[in-house]
C-alpha cells in the first residue's frame, strides 16, 4: 500500500480527468467524476448493494501497471479490477477477497482502453466510495515489464539491503535477531517484543536514491507503520505511512534518499510483536525526483526558549510585549517558551499573537515566582478587544496572590496552575466580553467582576464571585450552583466529551509533542494524578512549518505521513492544506496565521479518525471562500465517536485586516466532531470592514450528526451566525453578538421573519441541546433594526435550549422574543437581558 501524495513509481497517472461511468451513485453529490478528479476532498460513492462498479475510458488501449485505490470508509472487501478493449468483454487482472479499505495499491500487468473496479462484497452497510481511483500506466503503450522512478531512471531489482548491518529496537529472543530480516533467507525472521512502537533498521552504507522497499510479513504484522530514512541514523524522514496495513507481502513505491532505512511500527495488527520473514530494500533512478519534506528541526526564530539560566528574561519578555501590545492587526507572531525549572521575578506580559507555555509535561513543572499578565492600558481600560493571545502549561505564584488575566475572545487559558487568584477584570474594572478556562487548577478565588460572559471547563477553582450575563461551567471541581438567572451561572457536574489540546513539551532535550486522551464525562484537570494519559509524537513526525514553506510542501509533508507543527508566522496558501491520514496532528505556535490567497479553503480534514487542528488563526483572502475550515466531506459519513475529529484553539476571521470573504466560516461535516474552544469573527472593525466589504454568509455550519461544541464563540455574520443542520448536536456555552453594520431592517429580512437567528437549528432535527446561550445586538448603523428573536429551533421534544438569554446593547436594536416567539423581549436602552431558564 502507499498513500495519495507520495511520488509513484513505474508509469504515469493516466486516469484523471478522463471520461467516467459508475453503475450508480448515492446522490448527486457523489457522482463518478469526483473520483478521477483529483481532489481528496471529493468521492464517488454508490448504492448500497452489491455488485457496483466504477469505470473510467483512457481514450485508448493502454498500458496498466499499477491501480491505486483511495477508499472512503465504506470500501470494498471483494472486488476485482478488469480491463476491456471495447467495454463490452473484461479481463480481470487483480482479484480479491480480502479487501482493508484505506490507501491500495495494486501492482498489476495488463492492457486495455477501459479499466473498471468490479465491487462484489461490501465491508459495510453502505455502498462503495472512492476519494480517487487512479490508473498508472502509458497511454497507448505497451508494457515495459520494468520498474522505474518517477524520474525516468531504472529502480534495481538487487535487494540492496541484504546482507548489510541491521539493528532493532529489540527481538523477541535470541533466535529472532534483526540480521535475520535482511540475509535472504525466508525462512529466518526477526519479531520485536510485543509492544509499540518498535523498529527494524539497516544501514545501506552509503547514501542512496530510493525507489521500492518490500516487507514480507509472519503472521504478526504491522497495522499502522512507515518507512523512514537518514543519512546519519539520528534525524529521519517519513517517506511512506499507513495505519492500515494488512501483512502479507506488501511491495511500497517510494522516494526519497537515505544511508539509513528503516520500518517504524506504531500499531501491531496482533498481540504479538512485529515479524518480518525479510525487508528488502531497491534502489536506483535519482535525477529530479522531488526530494521528501524532512521531519524535525529547530523551531525558527519566532519561538522564543528560555531556562532559568537566560540571561536577561524579563527584558526579552518585555520587548515583545511592546511590539505586540496594541498591534491588533498586525503581522507579528511569538511564541515564548520556558523550560522546566523555576523563573524568579518575572511579569510576562501577553500581547497580541503571543503564546506563552511551560515545556514540562505538568505544569507544575515550570514555576514563575510572578505572574502571566494581561490588562488593560492600551486600550483605555478596555478589555473588550484583547484578542489573540493564549497562556499555557505553567505554574503561577503571583505576587500579589492574584494573577490577572483581562481578556474577550480567542484568548485561551489551558492546562495552568495558579497558586493563588485570577482576576479576569482589566484594572479598574472596565469592560470585558469573555474567555475561557480550561484544565486548570485556580487555589483560590476567580474573580469574574466585569466579564459579562465566561466559559470553564474541567478544571478545579477555589471558587468564583460575581457574574454578569453568562458565566458557564462544566466539569468544573468548584463551581458555583446552578442559579441561572440570579445568579447567571449555568453549571453541568461534568463534560460529555473531552480531549485536551496537544502540546509541545522536552522530554531531557528532545521536542516532543503530547497528545492527551479523550475523556468522558471529564470532571477536574487532566492532569495532578500520576503521569498524563496520552500519547508523545517525536518532533521527528512533524513537519515544522517555518517562513517559505508552501501550500505544496505541507501537502507533501502530509502526504508522507508527517504531522505538522506551525512555528509563529503568517502562511499564504494557494490550495488547500488536506488532512487526510487518521489520527494526524496540526499543531500551532504563537497564533501561526493561514491566508487562501485565491478562494480556497484554508484548510480541509478528510472523514478520517482522530485528527486533531489546534491552535491556528484562519484569516479570509480578499478572493471569496466557500469556507475557512472544512471538517469532513460534502455529507456526514462514518462514526468516530470512539476517535473523533477535536477542533481547539481554531479561529476565524473574516476582514480586519483586509476585504476578506469567505461564504462559511467554519464547516462541520464529520459526525462526531469535538470543537473547544473557537472564535469565528466577522470583523466589526479594523480595515476592509462593511456590510459587502467583508461579506461572509454563515459562521458556524454543522451538518456533521452527534457534534459538540463546548466554547462556541461567533459573532457578526450576515445571516446566521449558527445554523445546525445535524441529528444529536449539543453546545455547551455560546456568545455572540449579531453584525453591527446592517444597513437597514430589508437587509437582514428573512423571508418572512424579521432578521436571521443568531443560533438556527434546521427544522429537520429532532434532537440537540444546548446549555448557556447568549446572543447580544448593537445595529449602529441602523437602531432601529428589529429581530423577532436569537434562537430559533424546531418545535420537538428532542430540541432543548437551557439557561438561554438574548439583549440589546444600549438600545441599539432590540429582539422580540428569546426562542421563536417565547421569552419576554429586550426594550429601552439599559442593557439589561431578556432570559429563558428552558425552552421548551
Amino acid at each position: 500500500m502507499t498513500i495519495p501524495g507520495t511520488a509513484q513509481a513505474a508509469d504515469s497517472l493516466i486516469s484523471q480527468g478522463k471520461t467516467v461511468t459508475a453503475s450508480s451513485s448515492e446522490n448527486g453529490g457523489t457522482p463518478a467524476t469526483a473520483a478521477v478528479d483529483g481532489d481528496l476532498g471529493t468521492r464517488w460513492s454508490s448504492a448500497a448493494s452489491d455488485q457496483q462498479w466504477l469505470q473510467v475510458d483512457l481514450g485508448s488501449v493502454s498500458s496498466i501497471s499499477k491501480v491505486q485505490l483511495n477508499w472512503e470508509t465504506a470500501y470494498g472487501k471483494a472486488y476485482q479490477i478488469q480491463t476491456s478493449n471495447d467495454g463490452t468483454t473484461w479481463t480481470t487482472i487483480y482479484s480479491t477477497t480480502t479487501g482493508a479499505g484505506g490507501n491500495e495499491t495494486l501492482n498489476v500487468s495488463g492492457s486495455g482502453r477501459y479499466v473498471r473496479m468490479n465491487g462484489i462484497t461490501r465491508a459495510t452497510g453502505y455502498g462503495y466510495s472512492l476519494w480517487e481511483f487512479q490508473v498508472y500506466g502509458t497511454l497507448g503503450g505497451t508494457p515495459t515489464g520494468t520498474p522505474s522512478t518517477p524520474s525516468g531512471g531504472t529502480c534495481s531489482t538487487d535487494n540492496a539491503a541484504q546482507g548489510k548491518a541491521a539493528t532493532a529496537s529489540s527481538t523477541e529472543n535470541g533466535g529472532t535477531p534483526a540480521s535475520s530480516a535482511v540475509d535472504g533467507n525466508t525462512g529466518t525472521r526477526w519479531a520485536s517484543a510485543a509492544a509499540d512502537p518498535q523498529w527494524l533498521q539497516v544501514d545501506l552504507g552509503s547514501v542512496q536514491q530510493l525507489c521500492k522497499v518490500d516487507l514480507k510479513w509472519e503472521a504478526a504484522y504491522g497495522k499502522a507503520y512507515q518507512i523512514q530514512t537518514s543519512t546519519d541514523g539520528t534525524t529521519w524522514a517519513t517517506i511512506y505511512s499507513t495505519t492500515t496495513g494488512a501483512g502479507g507481502n506488501e511491495t511500497l513505491d517510494v522516494s526519497g534518499s537515505g544511508r539509513y532505512v528503516r520500518m517504524y511500527g506504531t500499531q501491531r495488527g496482533t498481540g504479538y510483536g512485529y515479524s518480518l520473514w525479510e525487508m528488502g530494500v531497491h534502489t536506483g533512478g535519482g535525477g529530479s525526483t522531488t526530494p521528501p519534506v524532512q521531519g524535525g528541526g529547530d523551531l525558527g526564530p519566532n519561538v522564543l526558549v528560555f531556562d532559568p539560566s537566560t540571561p536577561n528574561i524579563q527584558a526579552k519578555v518585555d520587548e515583545v510585549f511592546a511590539k505586540q501590545e496594541s498591534n491588533q492587526f498586525g503581522t507579528d507572531r511569538y511564541a515564548l517558551l520556558f523550560k522546566p525549572g523555576t523563573y524568579n521575578n518575572i511579569n510576562a506580559q501577553i500581547g497580541f499573537y503571543t503564546s506563552i507555555a511551560g515545556l514540562g509535561l505538568n505544569p507544575d513543572d515550570t514555576t514563575f515566582n510572578g505572574d502571566v499578565t494581561v490588562d488593560a492600558g492600551w486600550f483605555n481600560g478596555n478589555a473588550t478587544q484583547n484578542f489573540w493571545r493564549s497562556a499555557e502549561n505553567l505554574h503561577l505564584k503571583p505576587v500579589s496572590g492574584t494573577d490577572r488575566w483581562a481578556v474577550s475572545q480567542a484568548a485561551p487559558f489551558r492546562r495552568m496552575h495558579v497558586e493563588g487568584g485570577l482576576n479576569l477584570a482589566p484594572n479598574g474594572y472596565g469592560w470585558a466580553s469573555g474567555g475561557y478556562i480550561a484544565d486548570s487548577k485556580i487555589d483560590g478565588q476567580v474573580g469574574n467582576y466585569s466579564q459579562q460572559q465566561w466559559y470553564t471547563r474541567d478544571s478545579s477553582i477555589g471558587g468564583f464571585s460575581n457574574g454578569v450575563w453568562n458565566q458557564t461551567f462544566s466539569g468544573v471541581q468548584g463551581a458555583p450552583a446552578q442559579g441561572f438567572p440570579n445568579p447567571p451561572y449555568t453549571t453541568l457536574d461534568t463534560t460529555p466529551v473531552s480531549q485536551e489540546k496537544p502540546f509541545l513539551y522536552l522530554d531531557g532535550n528532545d521536542y516532543k509533542v503530547f497528545v492527551p486522551a479523550k475523556r468522558t464525562n471529564a470532571r477536574g484537570t487532566s492532569w495532578g494524578n500520576g503521569a498524563p494519559q496520552g500519547a508523545s509524537l517525536p518532533l521527528s513526525q512533524f513537519y515544522v512549518v517555518k517562513a517559505g514553506a508552501t501550500a505544496a510542501s505541507i501537502n507533501q509533508a502530509l502526504a508522507q505521513g508527517l504531522n505538522l507543527l506551525f512555528t509563529p508566522g503568517v502562511y499564504h496558501v494557494d490550495q488547500s492544506i488536506n488532512i487526510t491520514r487518521p489520527d494526524t496532528v496540526v499543531l500551532g505556535l504563537g497564533l501561526a496565521t493561514v491566508i487562501p490567497d485565491n478562494g480556497v479553503t484554508a484548510v480541509k480534514v478528510a472523514d478520517v479518525d482522530g485528527v486533531k487542528v489546534s491552535g491556528l488563526l484562519l484569516d479570509a483572502g480578499t478572493v471569496n471562500s466557500q469556507a475557512l475550515l472544512q471538517v469532513g466531506n460534502d455529507t456526514p459519513g462514518a462514526n468516530h465517536a470512539a476517535d473523533p475529529i477535536v477542533i481547539q484553539d481554531v479561529f476565524v476571521r473574516v476582514g480586519g485586516v483586509t476585504a476578506g470573504k469567505a461564504t462559511n466560516g467554519m464547516v462541520i461535516n464529520s459526525n462526531n466532531t469535538v470543537v473547544d474552544h473557537t472564535w469565528i469573527w466577522r470583523a466589526d472593525h479594523g480595515a476592509g470592514v462593511g456590510w459587502e466589504s467583508n461579506r461572509s454568509d454563515y459562521g458556524f455550519v454543522v451538518n456533521g450528526n452527534d457534534v459538540l461544541a463546548t466554547g462556541l464563540f461567533v459573532e457578526h455574520f450576515n445571516k446566521y451566525d449558527v445554523w445546525w443542520k445535524g441529528n444529536g448536536g449539543r453546545t455547551i456555552f455560546f456568545q455572540n453578538e449579531k453584525a453591527y453594520d446592517a444597513p437597514n431592517q430589508a437587509a437582514i429580512q428573512n423571508g418572512t421573519t424579521k432578521g436571521y437567528a443568531a443560533y438556527k437549528v434546521e427544522n429537520n432535527v429532532t434532537t440537540h441541546e444546548g446549555w448557556g446561550l447568549g446572543s447580544y445586538c448593537y445595529f449602529n448603523v441602523d437602531p432601529t433594526i428589529v429581530m423577532d428573536h436569537g434562537f430559533e429551533v424546531p418545535d420537538t421534544a428532542g430540541v432543548k435550549l437551557h439557561d438561554v438569554l438574548v439583549n440589546s446593547l444600549g438600545g441599539n436594536g432590540q429582539f422580540l422574543h428569546v426562542v421563536n416567539n417565547t421569552g419576554a423581549g429586550t426594550s429601552g436602552t439599559g442593557t439589561v437581558p431578556s432570559n429563558l431558564v428552558s425552552y421548551p
